[in-house]
């Protein structure tokens, strides 16, 4: 028996509120059951942990607390049951009521004003009505609890319109039960069937598989003989990975969920399992693959963390928890104090979801450094797989600049085979060498044959090799390494002759040089001048006639085509022509000079000169057709 029933009538703007919640702001509607269930497991959690604080719960049996989904196919109901901690009157007027609290006005401002579907969803969490979402699916709702420690129950219901109806109802058992008696199917409205078995385990399975709480289900199989057997089925796993200690997982249990999240067959690389406690409380269960996916460098691609809170599943590729650099990473991220409904945009700016963040990369690199430093050889693996990915951190992810610095790992003059890392070129340093010395290009051949290597190689410097793209700019973004600043040795003035002091050693014999080119040189560049910005002498050259360099702060030809080929016009860029003086063809070019300033072959000459400059380097000609016209012209005379 109950009391009479108390019917309360809902504002006119909780009303219109209700109705946005209905018909608008829920893109999907699947997820009333996960607001639904995420409701009960906190009902659960909250009379196992009542139970051992409050004296008067302490004879409650805590032993067989679950969720448990009910189905009548002839009423056309679902319902949503528990044996938690239930709910006074009080406390349904308190929390299923929370719709008709002060500031609805304002709320319902916001959801107006809320330029998305998402950001809208996010605010109706915060304000503490996800259970409302239930009246998408359901013409009405019944709700009958019973708070443990109290001798009489109370029912809810409503039919999501004007009116709800509350009142007291004896004889229930401890614990809540929600049943919804469901809309008819309408694909185009995207209400499913519910009351479908298939639907029901595939919604609990993607948002709510791993909650502590069995989550329980009748269901009806045919045996051998033919006849109907009624069975209770356990519909998700429990298997929380992230919310145990890393002591009692084991390896086995770490590569069987790292291939659900992730479809990839092969073992992780590495597993980082942690754990944060204090204002912001998570868990994050993080795998480095093994190997890249076959997507890593497409647009599309999306990162590779799930959100979840407190175990219900909200995201995939959640952005606001990882950089775009580390896109590869795969893993789980479970907050304790978010939304349900939290949004992409309300992530995005949210300062504790940032602060997670920033722990998660600083783990991730971290985990990346142990690996080098402990298994060099599975490092090398790794970073062959997602060393280029990582180096567009060095562009995106400034705070972390010295951490990936310390990642790096490179090809260099000082093995044909094996990498280096920045750290090791540094401790190979020539004595009075400040600089770290690179050279970009297309392959590693190329680079090796490149003139601005000569005198280098002559002089036994180490010259790092980059021929990723991504190297053309994060070589401009970064000053230095450890003190040490990076130099192209195809930018600036470069001599090597240089003491560590700064002061140039006397040199009488460039001085003389420079003089014997005082008449080329001038003449060279105005030749030149709508190629090169000027044409000076070479101290990097020892078997090359002539080489192509840039200014300090000058964009490389190929990043020039980078931006070209992304559709961003630079204005373009006259470069520097360096000459070798102690070369046959540069020397006879000065003798001709000399003795006929206005020959017009000379200019051809200079002109040829200057294209197996652009050749040797890689470069493009402005016109192919003349190079090769004036090179057949001129050879027969050679012969």
């Amino acid at each position: 028996m109950g009391s009479s029933a108390e019917t309360l009538e809902f504002q006119a703007e909780t009303r219109q509120l209700l109705r946005l919640v209905i018909h608008s702001i829920y893109s999907n509607k699947d997820i009333f059951l996960r607001e639904l269930i995420s409701n009960a497991s906190d009902a659960l959690d909250k009379l196992r942990l009542e139970s051992l604080t409050d004296a008067s719960l302490a004879e409650v049996d805590t032993t067989g607390l679950q969720i448990s989904l009910e189905v009548d196919g002839d009423a056309r109901t679902l319902t949503v049951r528990d044996n938690g901690i239930g709910m006074t009157r009080d406390d349904l007027v308190e929390l299923i009521g929370t719709i008709a609290k002060s500031g609805t006005a304002g709320l319902l401002e916001k959801i107006k004003e809320s330029k998305d579907a998402a950001t809208a969803e996010s605010l109706i969490g915060q304000f503490g009505v996800g259970f409302y979402s239930a009246f998408m699916v359901a013409d009405r709702v019944t709700l009958r609890t019973r708070r443990a420690g109290t001798d009489s129950g109370v029912q809810w219901e409503s039919d999501g319109e004007g009116t709800y109806t509350i009142h007291a109802v004896d004889g229930l058992p401890v614990g809540t039960s929600v049943t919804l008696h469901l809309k008819p199917v309408d694909s185009e409205d995207g209400l499913a069937d519910y009351l479908s078995e298939s639907k029901i385990r595939q919604i609990v399975k993607r948002y709510s598989d791993f909650i502590r709480w069995p989550i329980r289900m009748a269901t009806e199989r045919t045996d051998a003989e033919g006849e109907t057997v009624r069975e209770v089925d356990t519909l998700n796993s429990m298997k929380a990975l992230w919310a145990r200690s890393r002591t009692e997982v084991t390896e086995g249990e770490y590569n069987e969920f790292y291939q659900q999240i992730s479809h990839d067959w092969l073992p992780p690389a590495e597993t980082i399992h942690m754990r944060a406690e204090g204002t912001f409380e998570y868990e994050a269960l993080l795998f480095i693959p093994s190997q890249a996916p076959f997507d890593l460098f497409s647009r599309e691609t999306k990162p590779g963390v799930q959100l979840y809170v407190k175990r219900v599943f909200i995201m995939d590729d959640c952005e606001a928890l990882m950089p775009h650099y580390l896109r590869f990473v795969k893993g789980v991220v479970d907050a304790h104090d978010l939304s349900l409904n939290v949004s992409r945009e309300i992530l995005q700016h949210d300062r504790q979801i940032r602060g997670v963040r920033r722990r998660l990369v600083k783990k991730v690199l971290g985990a990346f450094k142990d690996m080098q430093s402990k298994d060099a050889e599975r490092y090398a693996k790794v970073w062959t797989q997602f060393g280029r990915v990582l180096k567009e951190g060095l562009v995106e992810d400034t705070d972390n600049t010295e951490a990936l610095l310390e990642l790096v790992s490179v090809a260099s003059t000082h093995d044909p085979e094996k990498t280096t890392t920045l750290r090791e070129y540094v401790a190979r340093m020539k004595d009075g060498q400040d600089a770290v010395y690179y050279l970009t290009g297309e392959t590693r051949a190329m680079v090796e044959n490149s003139p601005h290597m000569e005198a280098f190689a002559a002089k036994g410097y180490e010259v790092l090799i980059l021929t990723d793209p991504i190297d053309e700019v994060w070589v401009d973004r970064v000053p230095a390494f450890d003190g040490h600043r990076l130099q192209s040795i195809a930018k600036g003035q470069v001599d090597l002759d240089e003491s560590a002091d700064g002061d140039r050693e006397a040199d009488p014999e460039k001085a003389r040089r420079e003089q014997d080119f005082a008449a080329l040189l001038p003449w060279l560049t105005t030749t030149l001048s709508e190629q090169v910005k000027q044409v000076r002498l070479s101290s990097r050259l020892t078997t090359s006639a002539a080489c192509i360099v840039g200014d300090a702060h000058d964009v490389t030809p190929t990043l020039e085509k980078m931006y070209r080929a992304m559709g961003q016009q630079l204005p373009t860029v006259k470069r520097i022509l360096e000459l070798n003086p102690a070369h046959p063809l540069i020397t006879a070019l000065r003798t001709a000079h000399a003795a006929g300033p206005d020959d017009p072959a000379l200019a051809e000459i200079a002109e040829l000169v200057y294209g197996s400059a652009l050749l040797a380097e890689g470069g493009d000609l402005p016109d192919p057709a003349r190079f090769a016209r004036l090179l057949t012209d001129r050879l027969p005379r050679t012969l």
